[in-house]
């Protein structure tokens, strides 16, 4: 009788919750797992009309769906409405809210600033989620000055706050102030995480400072529990070694990676190509293709740059047909026939980069791809083709003077003094001017 009494007492004090707000569970649950574009809205009409949205956690859980599957402006219009009706937001929903805003890309710093306002007013400005999301947010809007004030007024600011302002500033090219607020954390007694180590690799690179990269390699092994670097960090160091002028340590690194992903394999690729070993970065990729990792964009690029770059043109143009053929899981984008069109204008195959770019893309090119055909017409002498590129580039940039100033070298070339006449006084008639040469 007793333990009766007592699980009859217990269920008293812990009464099931209500049917709407299990139903609301239910559906937050949903909304973490699906990853499907349409899901989202379907769920919050769903909401709407059974009025289930009852808990900052319902309301988070439809923000951050939103967020997952690229809605970011549908993440901000829930997370205002969710103030609009009064429901009180939580330490999680300040942090989805000004992500969303970073991702949409908001002109200007009103809606930031209208955030942050909002979060002080209810005394979670200085909630560490809130606080790192705060400083994240004004450094990817590019207000460092911003950020750097709300890291600093508070004294006791968590490792993500360290995190978000030392990524902000090693973006915003701020190296030298990246590495100094690095070694204040340091000296203060925190123990950084890979996340920190991420960043202050990527300000070290832009420095190039083979010593520094050596020193930051050997603080992460002091830092890491396991004595292990993960993919994430290793990845860093191969690209922080590469872009230090150091491929010999990029290799020993990579070498002993005991996994690597697609961004192991595209940064080291990267790293051959452009220390002009373009065979070498060519073998990784057959090595890359051999270990079946599938190859991204990113790795695409850097291939058929590494091709150009070696006069490498049959293997680039195989490449570029594997890709429209399927037969290579990525499907080409302008920017890779931008670098197939340099491949081809750097051999003086520049009829053939034409009909490429008439016949064969999917897609209109760009001011890229047309100054590009124009100066490997410049180079081989090709009068026609440059005629018809330097006409789409003056469509697009009436103003680029550098057009009419190549297309009257193109015509100076083959001796038609009568068309370089005429495009000076083109020149004259819309008032562009040859912009002064420079000299340091």
């Amino acid at each position: 009788m007793p333990a009766a009494r007592t699980v009859v007492s217990s269920r008293l004090r812990d009464p099931a919750p209500p049917p709407l707000v299990c139903e609301a569970n239910l559906a937050a649950a949903h909304l973490e797992s699906c990853a499907d574009a349409r899901h989202p809205p379907r769920i919050h009409a769903r909401l709407l009309r059974r009025c289930l949205l009852i808990l900052p956690f319902h309301w988070n859980a439809l923000t951050r769906a939103y967020l997952r599957v690229g809605s970011p402006r549908a993440a901000l219009r829930v997370a205002a409405r969710m103030i609009a009706h009064g429901a009180d937001p939580d330490r999680y929903t300040f942090p989805l809210a000004l992500k969303a805003a970073v991702q949409a890309a908001a002109p200007g710093s009103s809606l930031r600033l209208q955030l942050h306002a909002a979060a002080t007013k209810r005394g979670l400005a200085r909630h560490p989620f809130t606080e790192s999301g705060l400083v994240s947010s004004y450094a990817k809007a590019g207000d460092l000055r911003a950020a750097r004030r709300v890291f600093d007024e508070n004294p006791h600011r968590g490792l993500g706050s360290w995190n978000a302002v030392i990524s902000g500033l090693s973006q915003a090219g701020e190296s030298m102030e990246a590495l100094a607020l690095f070694h204040e954390l340091r000296r203060g007694g925190m123990v950084p995480d890979d996340l920190t180590m991420v960043s202050v690799a990527s300000a070290c690179c832009a420095l190039g400072d083979v010593g520094l990269a050596k020193q930051l390699h050997k603080c992460m092994l002091q830092c890491l529990r396991s004595g292990r670097l993960d993919v994430t960090l290793s990845n860093a160091l191969v690209d922080m070694y590469a872009k230090c002028g150091r491929r010999d340590l990029a290799e020993r690194v990579f070498e002993r990676m005991p996994f690597r992903d697609v961004s192991s394999w595209t940064t080291m690729i990267t790293g051959l190509a452009t220390h002009g070993d373009e065979q070498g970065a060519l073998d990784m990729f057959d090595d890359m293709q051999r270990e079946t990792v599938q190859p991204n964009r990113v790795t695409m690029l850097a291939v058929l740059s590494a091709c150009a770059h070696g006069g490498l043109v049959d293997r680039g143009m195989g490449l570029l047909k594997q890709m429209e053929d399927g037969e290579i899981k990525v499907v080409p984008t302008v920017e890779h026939y931008a670098c197939v069109v340099d491949m081809l204008g750097r051999v003086g195959r520049v009829d053939e980069a034409h009909a490429l770019v008439e016949q064969r893309m999917p897609m209109e090119a760009n001011v890229v791809i047309w100054g590009t055909l124009l100066g490997a017409c410049e180079k081989h002498g090709n009068v026609s083709v440059g005629k018809w590129a330097a006409g789409r580039l003056v469509e697009a940039e009436p103003w680029n003077d550098g057009v009419y100033v190549v297309l009257s070298n193109i015509y100076a070339a083959a001796g038609m003094w009568g068309e370089v006449e005429r495009v000076r006084k083109i020149m004259s008639e819309r008032k562009v001017m040859k912009s002064p040469g420079c000299s340091l």
